[in-house]
C-alpha cells in the first residue's frame, strides 16, 4: 500500500492535467506538424508533399515581410513593456495617494477584449472622422495620416499594444517589489545609498525572476498579437502592419492552403522556442546573483 502511494498516486493525480494538454495541446501540435508536410484545402484529402511548403517559405516574399514586421515590432514592443510596466510598479509602490486606485485604472486596459481595444483607438486615430484629428484641425492644424502612414501606423500598434499590455506585468512587478525584504533597503539608506542606487543594487537583482517571466510571457504575447493589430490597421497600409499570425490565418482560411498555413505556424512555434531558450540562458533562469 505504501509503494502505490508513493510511486502510483501521485501520477493518478496529475492523470486528468495529463489528459487535458494531451487532447488540446500536444495532439493538435503533432497534428500541426504533419499537416505542415501535406497540400490541403481542410476539406479534401490530405496530400503529402515532404518539405515543398517549407522551401517554398524561403522564396515567399509576403511571408518574410510579415516576418520582419513582426520581428521589427517585438524588438520595440517588449522593452516598451518591460519599461513601462517596471516604471509603474516602482511608481504605485511608493505608498503615494490613491495609489490603489490608479493600479486599477492601469490594469483596466487588460480586461477589456482586445479587438474593442484597437477599434476603440482607431475611432480616436482615424485620418478623417478620428477625434484627435477633429481637435487638430480645429485647432488649425493639419490632420494626421496616423493609420494609413505605414512608419506611423507601425507607431501607432507599438504604442497601443504596450497601453493595452502594460498593466498586467505591472501587477507581476509590484508583487515582486512587495516581496522583497525592507531591511535591504533600511541597510542600504543607513549607508547612505539613494534611490538610484537601491534600485540598481537592490530592487533590479532581486527582481531578476519576474523579469525573466515578464520578458518571457510578454514576448510571446506580442509576437502571437493579431485581433488589436487588425482592429487597428488590418495589416495595412499595403501590407506595412501585416504580422505573422495575420498572414498565417489568411493563408489557411481565406485561402484555403492549411497545409502552407501549418508549415508558417511551424516556423513561429520554432522562433519562439529558441527565443525562450536564449532569454532562459541570459538570464540563467531566473536565478538571483548570489552576491
Amino acid at each position: 500500500m505504501k509503494n502505490f502511494e508513493q510511486k502510483i498516486f501521485p501520477y493518478l493525480l496529475l492523470l486528468p492535467t495529463i489528459a487535458i494538454f494531451g487532447v488540446f495541446l500536444f495532439y493538435p501540435a503533432v497534428n500541426g506538424l504533419w499537416i505542415s508536410f501535406t497540400k490541403w484545402d481542410g476539406i479534401n484529402p490530405q496530400k503529402f508533399i515532404g518539405l515543398k511548403n517549407y522551401v517554398d517559405l524561403l522564396s515567399d516574399e509576403s511571408f518574410w515581410r510579415a516576418f520582419l514586421n513582426t520581428v521589427v515590432f517585438t524588438v520595440i514592443t517588449v522593452p516598451a513593456i518591460y519599461v513601462s510596466a517596471l516604471f509603474l510598479a516602482l511608481l504605485l509602490t511608493q505608498n503615494i495617494k490613491g495609489s490603489s486606485f490608479f493600479r486599477a485604472a492601469f490594469y483596466w486596459p487588460t480586461m477589456v477584449s482586445t479587438i474593442i481595444v484597437g477599434l476603440s483607438w482607431r475611432f480616436l486615430l482615424g485620418e478623417d472622422f478620428g477625434i484627435i484629428n477633429y481637435l487638430l484641425t480645429a485647432m488649425g492644424r493639419s490632420p494626421v495620416k496616423w493609420l494609413t502612414n505605414p512608419r506611423a501606423a507601425m507607431g501607432v500598434i507599438i504604442f497601443v499594444t504596450t497601453w493595452s499590455l502594460a498593466g498586467y506585468y505591472m501587477v507581476m512587478f509590484i508583487a515582486g517589489i512587495k516581496s522583497i525584504s525592507e531591511t535591504y533597503y533600511e541597510a542600504a539608506k543607513i549607508d547612505g545609498a539613494g534611490f538610484v542606487q537601491q534600485f540598481r543594487y537592490i530592487t533590479l537583482p532581486l527582481l531578476k525572476p519576474t523579469t525573466l517571466l515578464v520578458i518571457v510571457l510578454s514576448t510571446v504575447t506580442v509576437i502571437k498579437t493579431y485581433p488589436l493589430v487588425f482592429a487597428l490597421t488590418q495589416g495595412g497600409p499595403a501590407g506595412a502592419t501585416k504580422l505573422m499570425v495575420q498572414l498565417i490565418q489568411e493563408t489557411g482560411f481565406d485561402k484555403n492552403k492549411m497545409g502552407y498555413a501549418s508549415a508558417m505556424t511551424m516556423f513561429l512555434f520554432i522562433i519562439l522556442a529558441v527565443l525562450t531558450t536564449i532569454q532562459f540562458k541570459l538570464n540563467q533562469g531566473g536565478e538571483q546573483d548570489e552576491n
